[in-house]
């Protein structure tokens, strides 16, 4: 049994082939559900109990306003853009994603690719969301457990409305008291190792000129089979 299952509108077979393929909205499938959380030393929920309880609250956001949203897109980026505050370490996954790069970059450009990075993420998926449905998104109620304290994930899978189900783990890592999301994987593909090597792409077609990537930063991602199988 799962303990968690939303039901949403009718989606297209092809949901995440045309979703995912030529953006970086995986990553941001259910992070970007999570509400933000205070910062204290013992953290209030559990990683699992955090994004079972955040699915509701965003989905319940957006249920029945997809048509004034496809209108005021810019609302709804507001409304994930709050919805993922405090929730990812967009510093560590930017330090991640930038690699053996990271430390002859300036820290103005740093910042810069964190804030590029964040505002591709936010922008492809408010559009994302008005755009395709998903028949089932459930928290699976058998997880893993964790080796060390600090460190944590959440498995889930999101069903489209052919039937092809896709699992989703969540990596999160344990910061001052806060659980924040630091990667993803969807179906078999970790798009953190994913955006690295897409990076390190970048930088080379790029003569290693930092503000000539971040300024065409454009990942690519298709999480279908045949993405994988490329």
């Amino acid at each position: 049994m799962f303990c968690l299952e939303r039901r949403l509108m009718r989606a297209q077979p092809t949901f995440f082939s045309r979703w995912f393929s030529g953006s970086v909205l995986a990553l941001l499938l259910c992070l970007m559900m999570l509400p933000a959380q205070a910062q204290s030393k013992a953290p209030d929920q559990t990683p699992e109990q955090l994004i079972r309880t955040s699915i509701d609250d965003l989905m319940g956001k957006i249920e029945g306003r997809r048509s004034y949203f496809s209108e005021h897109i810019s609302e709804l980026e507001s409304l994930v853009n709050d919805s993922l505050k405090d929730v990812a370490d967009f510093r560590y996954i930017g330090a991640s994603v930038m690699g053996r790069y990271f430390r002859n970059a300036t820290p103005a450009q740093r910042s810069r690719f964190v804030d590029t990075f964040r505002q591709t993420l936010i922008d492809t998926y408010a559009k994302g969301l008005v755009t395709f449905d998903y028949r089932e998104v459930r928290v699976l109620d058998k997880q893993q457990e964790s080796r060390q304290a600090d460190q944590a994930s959440v498995d889930m899978e999101v069903v489209a409305n052919d039937g092809t189900v896709y699992p989703v783990s969540y990596s999160l890592r344990l910061d001052d008291g806060q659980w924040k999301v630091v990667n993803v994987i969807v179906n078999g593909i970790n798009l953190g190792l994913t955006f690295r090597n897409q990076f390190d792409q970048a930088m080379r077609d790029n003569g290693r000129d930092y503000d000539a990537t971040i300024d065409n930063w454009s990942p690519d991602v298709d999480v279908t089979d045949e993405g994988k199988g490329a």
